[in-house]
This record gives C-alpha cells, structure tokens and sequence, in this order.
C-alpha cells in the first residue's frame, strides 16, 4: 500500500492526465481490476458502474469529454484510515454546441493497490450537470463529418472535400461522437464508413501542423491521437459490422479507417499509402498494429520503411481490402454489402467479430472457451431460433438484430 504522499501524488497526476486527455497515462495509472463507480443520475447515461480502466476512459471520462469542456478541478486531499483518499474540488466549464455554464462540486473517493488506483467512486450533484446540456441533450452539432442514419445503416461521411479529408482535431472530435451514436443506437445494424469528394482521406492535416509552434506539436499531437484511436477503437469494438468504401487515397492514419473495417470495397485507383518517412513521423491509425498481422511483417516493413503505395488491385492482392470494382461503382456496392449486413443477425454477427479479433493475441484452448461461451449464448436469441426455422423451411430469414437479445452481452 503506498504511503499518503505517494497516494496524492497518484491523485494529482491523475487529474492531470484527466485536464490533458491523456489516455496512456490514465491506462498506467489505473489497476487492471478498477472498478469506476460515478454519481446515479448523471444525464447521457454516465452514472453507475465502470468495470475495468477501458470502461471508466472509454464510457465516463471521454464520454464526458464528447459533450461538456470540463475539467475537475481538486481542491483538498483527505487520508482515510483504511490507505483510500478523499478527493473534494469542483467540475467547472461548459456543455458544447451552447450550453449553459457547468460549475458543481465533487467529492472522489480512490482505492489504492500497490502503485496503481483501483477505484473511484464520485459524488457530484448530478442535476447541475444536466441543467448545463442544451437541448436536445446528448447530441451536438457535427462539422468534418456526417452521420445519418438508414435503413439500419450507419452513414459515417468525412466531409472536408476540400481537404481532400484530411484529419484534423475537429474531424477526430466529430469521428469520435459519430462511434458512440452508431454504438449506442440500438436501431444501428451495420456502418459504413466514407469519403464525400475523390478521396477516402489524405491522411494527417499537415497544414494545420505547419501552423503549429514546434514546441507545441507533439502535445497536439498526443491530444489528437489518443482521440483518435480512441475513435478507432470504439468503431472496431461495434457489434455492427463495418464496411468502408475507399476512393482515391487512402493514406496515413486515414487508413486506419480501413483497419477496422469488417469488409473494404475499394477503387482499382485507390491509392495506399503511409507517408510518415517522408515528413518524419513514426505511426498512428493503428497501422502498426494491423498491417503486420493483414500483410505480413515483410510487407508491412516495405509500406512504412520505403513509403510502398498501393493501386487498388495491389492492396487486394496482399489481402488489405476484400474486393476491388471500377471509381464508380464502389460506393453503390459498399452500400449494397451494409444494406445486407443489416438485415443480417446483428448479436450473432458482432460475436463472430469478437472471436475473430481475439483470436490473435489468444492461445488455441483459450479461443475454444471463448466459442463455446459465445456459440452457447447466440443460441439463446431469438435470430437463432429463426435462422434455423427459416433454414430447415427453405426460406429466407427475418432477422431483428439488437432488438431480440436484450440480455446478450455486446461491446456497447
């Protein structure tokens, strides 16, 4: 157990890590077995309990952060008997897109295990909290991209044509609303991800960068990358199968959108390409992580150490993206395919996403238990027991998704 000074010094890089959206260092603060629980009746379902750092980052704090300019502001520090520490201060800033000033006092009470916290339960005047959202609540006003929503088919547009989509920090805060509508709507069965004008996206806004002071770049840097895999991660995690349409360029962490992706339908033209050699950059968009694991370590190394681009064709070639069609074609079939993904077994096929996705990091016995678990609880929806009637009948089947399996367990 860490002594009082160590635990406030716990305390106040965790409410520094909280002022800079620092995701990493949240995750090495908090204990693998953090348990967050926050004030009930909080609005846009933030109160209640948070198993585990991911959840506690992912569904309150940067939740949060999507809807209010807010910081926790710690004024005194209490020891208690038992090694935990009473944290009182005040929450003071904003709700977004007009609201009403946020200013409400807080009282956090942190566990300790060893070096790292493992648990905070908050206090706070929840009705503050949602007298400061304008109405309606829960939804604020996009600008770098659009977001509506069809026939069970999440459209997720970037939309700075002009820019040829380059990712800037107001596309990474509108990318990171849009993952959280998609994956808390329940009438949501299937996301498409696009590109409004010629290209998918260009990658980073290096203008926006060539504006920045050198000593300020790499805090924006930070600041702009963990939300955007932030971003990434949560559109990944989506029961909802994925499909994104690449036109033109697909570069940088812009490719990142077609990492996690279930299905990509790309152009013969496409363009794929890295780009951070050149302008002497490392990594973002996740590509570090996939690429080995969709191309091959060799390929992979040739993409980012000598800035390989690839055509179309090349990318389907080396297993990047699933089919290959004429420009004009794609965004129909990408349309096509999530029109028929959301008429699909929504439950059944979020859990084959699970299974495929852990598969690479699990051992063979350990993947088996996770079928079983997931094979045995599929086959207690509703869509189980109609895909089998509508197989043994001959017949097409009538798949509700989300709505039939209330009690399944999901990323959302």
């Amino acid at each position: 157990m860490p002594d009082e000074s160590d635990r406030e010094e716990l305390a106040r890089s965790l409410y520094a890590a909280l002022a800079a959206g620092d995701a990493a260092t949240l995750g090495g603060l908090l204990h693998p077995d953090f348990v967050g629980e926050t004030t009930e009746g909080l609005p846009l379902g933030l109160g209640g309990r948070h198993d585990g750092p991911e959840a506690m980052i992912m569904n309150f704090w940067w939740s949060i952060g999507r809807h209010y300019r807010a910081r926790a502001e710690p004024a005194r520090m209490l020891a208690l008997a038992d090694g935990g520490l009473v944290v009182l201060g005040r929450y003071s800033g904003s709700a977004r897109d007009g609201g009403a000033p946020l200013d409400a006092a807080f009282a956090h009470v942190l566990r300790f295990a060893g070096d790292r916290i493992v648990g905070l339960a908050q206090y706070t005047d929840s009705a503050r909290w949602a007298a400061a959202l304008p109405p309606p609540a829960g939804q604020r006003a996009l600008r770098a991209v659009e977001y509506r929503v069809e026939g069970g088919v999440a459209i997720v547009r970037l939309n700075r044509p002009d820019a040829g989509n380059a990712i800037d920090p107001t596309m990474v805060e509108d990318l990171y609303e849009a993952a959280f509508r998609a994956g808390d709507d329940p009438d949501v069965r299937a996301v498409l991800l696009c590109g409004a004008g010629p290209h998918l996206s260009v990658g980073g806004d290096l203008p926006f960068f060539a504006r920045t002071e050198d000593a300020a770049r790499s805090a924006r840097l930070r600041r702009m990358t963990d939300l955007y895999h932030l971003a990434l991660d949560r559109l990944a995690a989506l029961e909802a199968p994925v499909v994104c349409a690449v036109r033109g360029a697909a570069a940088g962490g812009g490719m990142g959108l077609v990492h996690v992706a279930d299905l990509v339908v790309a152009a013969e033209d496409a363009a794929f390409a890295l780009g951070y050699a050149p302008i002497g950059l490392a990594s973002d968009g996740a590509n570090s992580w996939y690429l080995p694991r969709v191309v091959g370590m060799r390929r992979a190394q040739e993409m980012f150490l000598l800035n390989r681009r690839l055509t179309g064709r090349e990318a389907l070639e080396w297993g990047l993206v699933t089919e290959v069609l004429p420009a004009a074609e794609v965004d129909a079939r990408a349309r096509a395919l999530a029109d028929r993904l959301a008429a699909g077994p929504t439950r059944a096929l979020g859990r084959m996403k699970r299974l495929l996705r852990q598969s690479w990091t699990t051992g063979l016995t350990e993947q088996l238990t996770a079928e079983t678990d997931e094979m045995s609880a599929a086959g207690a929806s509703d869509d189980a027991g109609e895909g089998i009637r509508a197989f043994v009948a001959k017949r097409r089947p009538d798949f509700h998704g989300h709505r039939d399996d209330s009690t399944a367990g999901g990323s959302r």
